[in-house]
Formats: C-alpha cells, structure tokens, sequence
C-alpha cells in the first residue's frame, strides 16, 4: 500500500467500521443533544442516540431532507452557537429559500484535508497548478477547491467560472497540470480552445477533476480523447460538507471512493426508503461522521447509485451518479434521465456535446424535444441525418418517441456552473 496514503486510508475493514460507528454515536448524540430539530424527530420515533449500538442500527433513524433545511431557514439546524461558526455557505435558492450550512475551525480543516486527498487521489501531488474554475462565493466548489488544493501543497490558480476566452488564455500562460471544473464548462472550454485556433491537446493539463453534475462514460471519453488528459469524477454536496465526499483514483476509474471516515454512506429505495445492499441501486443517504457546525443524519442526496467494494482503497465505492431521482423525467409512463440522452447525443456524427430537453404539451399528451447543436460545417443532409439518428436511438434505447431538433453552433445557453439539461414549458 502506498507509503503517499492517510492513516484513515491505510485501516482495515475492521477498524475503520470501529471507527466509523464510534464517531457515528458521538454525531448523534451531539446532534440531538444540540439541534433542535433532530431532537424533534429522534424523540417522535423513540429512539435515543445511545440506541444506535451498531452501523445497521442507523436504519431506525429518521431521514433529513432538503425541505427540513429550508424550513429551519438560515441557522436552525446549526449545533454550535454562531460565534463558533468561521464560514458559511448557500445554495442558490432558485427554487425556494436556500440551504444554509455552516463550519467551524475544525470542519474547514477537515474539509481541507478531504479535498486534498480527493486531488491526490485523482493524481495531484505538491507543487502541481491547479486551475480551478468552479464558481466561487456562497457555491462550495470554488472554495472547497481552493482550500484542499493548498492543503496538498499545490498552487492554486483561483480563475473561477466565466470569461471563458480568459480561461484558455490563462491555461496556455500559466501551464497548470490540474483543472477542476464542472464537465459542461469544460466542453465549452474545449469550443474556446478550437475557436482560437489552439490544439486542447497541447496544453499542459494532465487531469481534469470533474464535479457538480452527473456525466458519463461517453464524456469521459470525449474530453480525454480531445484533451489528452485524465478525466475522473469528484463527488459531493453542499449539505454534507461540499466537494470531497467521494472520489475517484486516477489509476482505476472504477467509481468513487467514499471518504468513509468523514461519511457514512448508505443506499435506500427512493419510495420506500428502506436500506438496499451493497450492489443495488437507489438513492443515496449520507450521514457526517466528524461535523460540528452542521451534523447531517441520514441526509437523502436524490442522487442515484450503488454502494460497490473498495478496489484502489479500503474504503467503498458509488457508482457514478446516473442522475436524480428528481430529474427524473416520466414520459408517458417511460422512466428517462438526461444523462442517456448525452450517451446517445455522443455518439452521433455530426452533433456538437451540447444539448437540452424541452417538455412541453400538446392537449394532454407531453412532448419531449431533444435540441442539439450541429457541428461546424455539417450541412442539411447531415442534420436530418443526425436528428433521425438519436430519434431512432431514442426510441431503441430508452422506448419512448421524441422530437429531434438540430440547431445551429453556439444556440444553447452556455454554462459556466451545472448545465440546465431540462427546460420544463409544461402548464
């Protein structure tokens, strides 16, 4: 085992579950003991902190959601007065109040160090640049970026998103080995660098850490082919502690490697909510083993997996994320996810990786229209070609019909942060 590795990532099975339900058992008393809200709801299910004696007894707990956050709007899930607080951070709040969380000392140290050992894991080592252009602010990743970066020994180069020409420029100038960005911007970096004449293959990037939105194996493929680089996916959310949750190693791409120390993962039916095995998909449930601020039990993420065995750690791996149960689109009783129309779109000459899915409806039927970007270059022949294509695709892979448009280059809105896959136009 590399001599490069942690304490933590050196443990056997047997330790680390020690580990794990010992920190397990401090963050549920100190959440109930200290936030109101759990108090709340351990007491209305009568159970007590001291009733989790093993890791399966977490079952029993309730769950948190995002609408508990919302609804203790801004620091009612806080358990540490504020003036103990050093940071905060806040989801956009487009679709309602925002999500507030919280960090002490200790939490942005041990945000640091997972971080740091997510980059190093993806194959950063000191002294490496690191570009990092996730968005800075009340948004996570920038910072969480930016601090575990430097925590390795890197240099940080703290671009955030944006001026995309400014990017390319600064690529070429300041050579980083390391870019950490989300997969959308990055495909809109790689139009930059072909719009400028510059070869993305060229520049001085070995890895590129990908977060923020799910992405596929047809998109990996697609930026290291056209890059040159490693691509490897870096996991995690704002209310469980921000980039750095999961991780994967840049010698396997096998999945990501779940900071289990920091974060007990399980899996859970998205309906019933009863706990899957190992190996099943659902949804996945984090519960924060080390978190003072802002303890989370069993917080349900949305984000669809499987829980799968350690390979380049001892520590276990989720799947990639196949979407959200909540970006789900049901279409006339057809379950679909964007990210098997992305597959599909990859695929298919003469298609830009660029693409949207409108929902609309047509008097009581809805209708699902898959906008995507031509390639330079190709002409009308090629459109209708490419739009029957993914029709077909579509309607093959997935068993549902879909209206195909191809729009013209530089159509759809750029991202400089997650891509809206889904503009929903229905009444």
């Amino acid at each position: 085992m590399s001599a490069s590795l942690d304490a933590s990532e050196r443990l056997g099975r047997d330790e680390l579950e020690a580990l794990q339900l010992e920190r397990l058992r401090t963050t549920l008393r100190h959440a109930y003991d200290n936030v109101a809200f759990y108090r709340g709801a351990f007491d209305e299910a009568g159970l007590r902190p001291e009733d989790c004696r093993t890791l399966a007894d977490l079952a029993r707990f309730p769950f948190t959601t995002k609408a508990d956050l919302r609804d203790h709007y801004p620091f009612g899930m806080f358990a540490v007065p504020e003036d103990q607080v050093r940071r905060i951070h806040a989801s956009s709040g487009t679709t309602g109040r925002p999500t507030v969380v919280g960090y002490t000392e200790r939490d942005l140290d041990t945000w640091a160090d997972v971080v740091a050992r997510s980059i190093r894991a993806a194959g950063g080592r000191p002294g490496h640049k690191v570009h990092v252009a996730y968005g800075y602010g009340l948004f996570t990743g920038g910072l969480g970026a930016h601090y575990g970066a430097e925590r390795l020994g890197c240099t940080v180069i703290p671009v955030s998103g944006g001026m995309t020409a400014r990017q390319v420029r600064l690529i070429q100038d300041f050579r980083p080995e390391i870019i950490m960005i989300t997969p959308s911007y990055m495909l809109t970096l790689l139009d930059e660098f072909e719009r400028q004449g510059v070869d993305p293959r060229s520049t001085s990037l070995k890895v590129g850490i990908f977060g923020a939105e799910p992405w596929t194996e047809a998109m990996r493929r697609e930026i290291e082919e056209r890059f040159a680089i490693d691509a490897v996916d870096i996991y995690g959310l704002s209310e469980v502690m921000g980039p750095g949750v999961a991780q994967e190693c840049v010698e396997t791409k096998d999945g990501l490697h779940i900071w289990e120390d920091h974060f007990y993962p399980e899996v859970v039916d998205p309906f019933t909510g009863e706990v899957r095995p190992d190996g099943e998909e659902g949804e996945l449930v984090f519960t924060s083993l080390t978190k003072e601020a802002m303890p989370v039990i069993r917080y349900r993420t949305r984000d669809l997996s499987r829980l799968l065995p350690g390979t380049a750690r001892v520590f276990r791996r989720m799947e990639k994320v196949t979407g959200r149960s909540d970006d789900m689109v049901i279409l006339r009783g057809v379950n679909l996810f964007p990210t098997q129309i992305e597959e599909i779109v990859l695929r298919t000459p003469s298609v830009a990786p660029h693409f949207q899915l409108r929902l609309t409806r047509e008097g009581r039927l809805d209708v699902l229209t898959v906008r995507a970007e031509a390639r330079s270059g190709s002409g009308a022949e090629q459109r209708a070609a490419a739009a029957a294509s993914i029709a077909a695709a579509v309607k093959e892979g997935v068993g549902v019909s879909v209206r195909v448009e191809i729009v013209d280059p530089e159509t759809l809105e750029r991202s400089v942060g997650k891509l809206r896959r889904i503009v929903d136009e229905r009444p």
